[in-house]
């Protein structure tokens, strides 16, 4: 299986005409750039959030040129400590044009299967998915991109499917 690298996949924001969508189903995710604002988290440290600035110019740009990026976070009850940190931080996704929502694991609709293997995926202007492959350890291994027409209908039935099911971040309240 080819992967494509986390820059690799960011490229494909360039090129995207109308929908990104995230799936996010882990409760734990390790990446570089987080350690250390992560374990700062932890210590109850200040952060400038200057590391997440590559990300966040992003999302302006392609939101701000009337494209939408919307996510799905399916997360247990209570949270990893991660998730915690992640819900912390979900407000400066928000201000930067994302549209996040929240599923709790337990509230998903009856009878789902995850396609692709249950991995997290982002899919462009449903045509598109990039699956994200992780470690044990949560650390991102690449994406595999996947055009095949029936996978990227099952992702887009399901996704349409837990975005009506998810709350919107300004309302959930773990």
């Amino acid at each position: 299986m080819d992967l494509i690298t986390s820059a690799q996949r960011d490229e494909l924001f360039n090129s995207f005409e109308h929908d990104a969508f995230h799936l996010e189903l882990r409760d734990d995710y390790g990446s570089p750039v987080e350690d250390t604002p992560y374990a700062r988290w932890q210590r109850a440290q200040p952060d400038d959030y200057k590391w997440l600035d590559p990300w966040m110019t992003l999302m302006k740009r392609v939101t701000g040129e009337g494209k939408t990026v919307r996510r799905v976070r399916v997360v247990t009850e209570p949270h990893s400590q991660y998730v915690g940190w992640e819900h912390s931080l979900t407000n400066l996704n928000v201000e930067a044009g994302e549209d996040i929502r929240w599923l709790p694991r337990h509230q998903l609709p009856d009878g789902i299967t995850f396609p692709v293997e249950g991995n997290d995926w982002w899919l462009y202007d449903d045509r598109l998915l990039a699956v994200g492959h992780f470690d044990p350890d949560g650390r991102v291994l690449g994406s595999q991109i996947i055009e095949d027409p029936d996978t990227v209908a099952e992702c887009i039935r399901l996704r349409d499917e837990l975005w009506a099911a998810a709350i919107k971040h300004s309302e959930y309240k773990p």
